[in-house]
């Protein structure tokens, strides 16, 4: 290499590397904890895997058929990944996650037999598999494009401030990769690279400049005592109750305020103070109250399991932290209701006989 080509393949090769780091962070580390962070990990991940192999073929031409096949197949998701990323950012808990994972299903099942074809048929499936990648991956920028525009006009709140510099970054990335694959750009794989680093240290940049965008303290502690109004309570409360719900956040023995918080794009004081002032009660409390009335669901529906196993199953991470928490919501211990509505359901069964 000369010394050009060892500056180009470093600057790709430490894009493409930081790229995946973040994306293994966001995918597997903070997991489903706010779903925007999730697709924005997957479309790095699979970004950085494209970038990664394409940076590799650039300087190894002589690498195994497969590999370039694996890099337009990670390409093939970054589309879905942005369209997603967007949509859940702005709809929030209104996000449908069991259509995303149908759709994601279809998806990998038709990537899957149009792989096939091209390993079967490598020369005549050889062209049409990437410009198969490439439509399906225009379809979801222009989709994800007329979705923002949509979604800004009709005035939804965004709580997530990097929607749309993710958006441009991957405009100018998408446009970059098609206008070198028309062939008028002869360094295909390294443009590419160079482009994506770029704009992901830019995007850094935007972040660390965000951070340090603060409101003064004084301004801060200002706005934290003001009251919640009772229209804005009511719509948090709705929205914290759809939460509990539809995702049983309370399963999760580890549950924080702060987690919830997020789920719900509030401040933590803001959640704090609605279950203080407004619901009348701690954040333990209303966590351990959904966690008792599903053990008691499971009870009366004559659950299999032991009782102490129910309570590890609705988000209890102790015995006695179940039992003493069931004691003070219900005036009672598990075993005691547990024979009370074996006893109820024994008399209303002799009664109808």
């Amino acid at each position: 290499m000369t010394f050009g080509q060892q500056m180009l393949f470093f600057f790709s090769a430490v894009g493409a590397f930081n790229g995946l780091l973040l994306g293994i962070y966001l995918l597997f580390v903070k997991k489903l904890k706010y779903l925007p962070d999730f697709f924005l990990g997957l479309l790095l991940l699979m970004l950085s895997t494209r970038v990664g192999i394409a940076v590799c073929i650039y300087f190894y031409p002589d690498l195994p058929r497969i590999i370039p096949h694996l890099g337009l197949s990670a390409l093939f998701f970054t589309g879905p990944a942005l369209y997603y990323y967007v949509k859940s950012s702005f709809q929030q808990e209104q996000f449908d996650w069991k259509k995303c994972q149908k759709w994601f299903g279809i998806l990998i099942i038709i990537l899957g037999a149009v792989g096939l074809l091209y390993l079967l048929f490598p020369v005549t499936w050889e062209h049409y598999f990437g410009t198969f990648i490439y439509t399906v991956w225009s379809v979801f920028v222009f989709l994800t494009v007329y979705q923002y525009y949509n979604f800004s006009k009709q005035n939804l709140k965004n709580p997530n401030q990097f929607v749309l510099p993710v958006l441009i970054s991957n405009i100018i990335i998408f446009l970059t990769y098609q206008l070198i694959s028309t062939g008028w750009v002869h360094i295909y794989c390294a443009g590419g690279s160079l482009v994506f680093s770029f704009v992901l240290y830019a995007n850094f940049l935007i972040l660390f400049n965000k951070k340090y965008q603060q409101l003064p303290v004084k301004e801060t502690e200002r706005y934290s005592n003001k009251k919640i109004s009772g229209e804005q309570a009511d719509s948090f409360s709705s929205r914290l109750e759809r939460l509990m719900n539809t995702e049983e956040l309370y399963k999760n023995p580890n549950l924080k305020l702060s987690d919830v918080a997020s789920r719900m794009n509030i401040s933590a004081h803001q959640l704090s103070q609605l279950l203080n002032d407004n619901l009348g009660k701690s954040f333990s409390t209303y966590i351990n109250e959904y966690r008792i009335n599903e053990v008691c669901e499971k009870i009366e529906n004559g659950s299999y399991l032991k009782i102490e196993e129910i309570g590890y199953e609705v988000g209890f991470n102790s015995k006695s932290t179940f039992f003493s928490t069931f004691k003070k919501i219900k005036n009672t211990t598990p075993l005691l209701y547990k024979q009370s509505q074996t006893l109820t359901e024994s008399r209303f069964q002799s009664s109808n006989l």
